[in-house]
């Protein structure tokens, strides 16, 4: 796949300009989509020109007048002109095929790499991306609407080049006849009906993507309805909460069962009115050929190139009411592509060092994005200034919504500082890749994630240029591998989606496992044993007190009884440091600490 990046058109409604900056994921494919373009005009030549061309040349002789005069045909001159028949309909036939397989292939590759890029963006979008955006939204997003892409185009795709040419090589037959039959030339004055026609076209594509892009997101509703249940299954059963679900699903569903009717009501409504003015066209040109007392045998082949002359016209119209369903869809598609990266990477050194100094909070300030429009957002961290040195622990205690999570997003580079920088041994993270940052930093989260695969495969995610040890060895370190050998099939036992094979204690202690694996030089638990019995966290303490040696270490800290574990406690409130030292110097000066070690150590 090619990581090229498309430029898209942002902030507008879509047209058919927006498919253009996709062109080039044409290019590995040039030689089948030139083959598809090549087939299409075989295709379109042989139905506009040699159908009506049949019927005006072919016929004529194979079954001439009977008058006085008339050729008798031999039989090889009969097989001759019936042999056009089959020879035309192969022709016809094996191009259609081609060029419908061809543009088929074609077409799966590049919206498959438009997938994939839609996903690839997901990956380098910053944190505060998921929060402002619902996860079964962005689900149906990546699924439906890629879909929903992919069959309008190909929907779309067989006719694009046929149409047009079978237009064309009608329009061409049918002047040619009508200009070689005397008193026919007001044949041509049915032609008008084709410039008229582009005024529904016009008018009823522009209600159906707005019709369409408005069911694409009640599929996204419905998606983020279903996500979201599907997450909740023990709250939904713990406060008797089906009926509320099933209400909200069809709810949902019949706001999108209506949305999708409106399309279906603009989808479907162009062809009868197409249908409608041709026919207007035909019986016109019908009832002057009749005035005229034309002979039947010289109208048919007209009559016939007019209505192939006509019929592409209200397959055009199909095919912008598809174009446009495709366009709604490529609409949400962009909003994800064109979100600000506000995580760069803009390294300029080749590796990260070994930390001998520290690492350094200078001045920080972040607020994150208010998501109401009038109302400006408190700043999340003030002006921090923070020095670690090197190999130091310290522990961030404080009430919630002091800034001790923002804070460790900072240093992993998940959210920038809105002012003011991070420095590790002197040096702005920023220099270093993303990457390289990254891999040097053990996150053990509150609530760890473990992938429904084997508890080998989980541990192994962790690996890093500085892991050492082995998984089993990383497993009997975070006191892991006494359950894990419990389990039917040991390290390859799955854990099922979510890790609901194993207890809260099991995960976490699996999340340190990771840790060790990983071995990196700095060390971030983010409240590693909040939600754990006494049992679970006094192994998981014992653990803790192993993994922190020799590392740069931050833990955030509900329980007091890691605190102990720590070289510095560090308090904070309002997005600053209030209070930094030991226990005994901190809880006498800092009313905060105090407070909150009193409310959890007091029976």
């Amino acid at each position: 796949m090619t990581n090229k990046k498309i430029k898209v058109p942002t902030g507008e409604t879509l047209g058919y300009k927006s498919f253009f900056p996709y062109f080039s994921l044409l290019k590995p494919y040039w030689v089948p989509f030139v083959g598809a373009l090549f087939c299409g005009l075989i295709y379109g030549v042989s139905s506009g020109f040699g159908l009506p061309f049949m019927v005006d040349q072919v016929f004529p002789r194979i079954f001439p007048d009977q008058g006085a005069g008339s050729p008798t045909l031999s039989n090889f001159e009969l097989f001759y002109l019936i042999a056009w028949f089959p020879t035309v309909f192969v022709i016809r036939g094996t191009s259609g095929y081609f060029n419908s397989y061809l543009i088929n292939y074609c077409g799966l590759r590049v919206l498959e790499k438009i997938r994939l890029q839609v996903f690839s963006k997901v990956q380098r979008l910053p944190v505060s991306f998921f929060q402002k955006n619902q996860e079964g939204d962005l689900l149906s997003r990546i699924t439906s609407d890629t879909s929903q892409l992919q069959s309008a185009l190909l929907g779309v795709s067989n006719d694009l080049v046929r149409q047009p040419v079978t237009f064309v090589g009608a329009l061409v037959a049918l002047v040619i006849m009508a200009i070689q039959r005397e008193g026919m030339s007001f044949i041509l004055l049915c032609l008008v009906v084709i410039p008229i026609c582009v005024f529904p076209i016009r008018r009823v594509g522009e209600l159906l993507m707005r019709r369409a892009l408005g069911m694409q997101k009640k599929v996204g509703s419905m998606t983020a309805v279903l996500s979201e249940n599907l997450s909740a299954y023990r709250e939904v059963r713990a406060f008797n909460l089906e009926s509320r679900e099933e209400e909200r699903l069809r709810q949902s569903s019949e706001d999108f069962l209506q949305a999708r009717m409106k399309v279906v009501k603009y989808a479907h409504i162009l062809t009868p009115l197409i249908e409608i003015l041709t026919a207007v066209g035909i019986s016109f040109a019908i009832f002057q050929a009749a005035k005229s007392s034309i002979r039947l045998d010289a109208v048919v082949p007209v009559i016939t190139a007019l209505y192939i002359a006509y019929d592409p016209i209200k397959k055009l119209g199909g095919i912008n009411n598809k174009i446009k369903e495709a366009l709604a869809s490529l609409q949400r598609l962009n909003e994800i592509l064109d979100a600000k990266e506000t995580v760069k990477q803009e390294a300029s050194l080749s590796s990260f060092p070994i930390i001998q100094k520290g690492i350094e909070f200078k001045s920080v300030s972040f607020t994150y994005e208010s998501f109401h429009e009038d109302k400006k957002a408190n700043p999340a961290l003030h002006e921090l200034n923070l020095s670690i040195k090197a190999g130091e622990s310290i522990a961030l205690v404080g009430p919630s919504g002091a800034g001790k999570s923002t804070l460790i997003n900072m240093l992993c580079r998940f959210q920038d500082p809105t002012s003011g920088n991070i420095l590790i041994d002197g040096t702005d993270i920023k220099e270093f890749s993303l990457k390289d940052l990254r891999e040097s930093i053990s996150l053990v989260p509150q609530k760890p994630f473990l992938f429904d695969v084997s508890v080998e495969e989980n541990i192994a995610i962790g690996k890093s240029k500085y892991t050492k040890d082995s998984i089993e060895e990383a497993a009997k370190a975070s006191n892991a591998l006494e359950f894990i050998d419990e389990l039917p099939m040991k390290l390859q036992a799955r854990l099922g989606e979510k890790a609901t094979r194993v207890s809260g204690g099991q995960l976490q202690r699996l999340a340190l496992a990771r840790a060790f694996y990983r071995n990196s030089p700095i060390l971030i638990l983010d409240e590693a044993t909040s939600a754990l019995d006494s049992e679970n966290e006094e192994k998981i303490q014992d653990a803790m007190k192993v993994l922190i040696q020799g590392k740069t270490t931050i833990m955030i800290a509900h329980r007091f009884s890691s605190v102990r574990l720590a070289d510095r406690i560090l308090v904070m409130d309002g997005g600053k440091v209030v209070a930094d030292g030991k226990h005994d110097d901190i809880y006498d000066s800092s009313s905060i600490y105090r407070k909150l070690y009193d409310q959890q150590i007091s029976p």
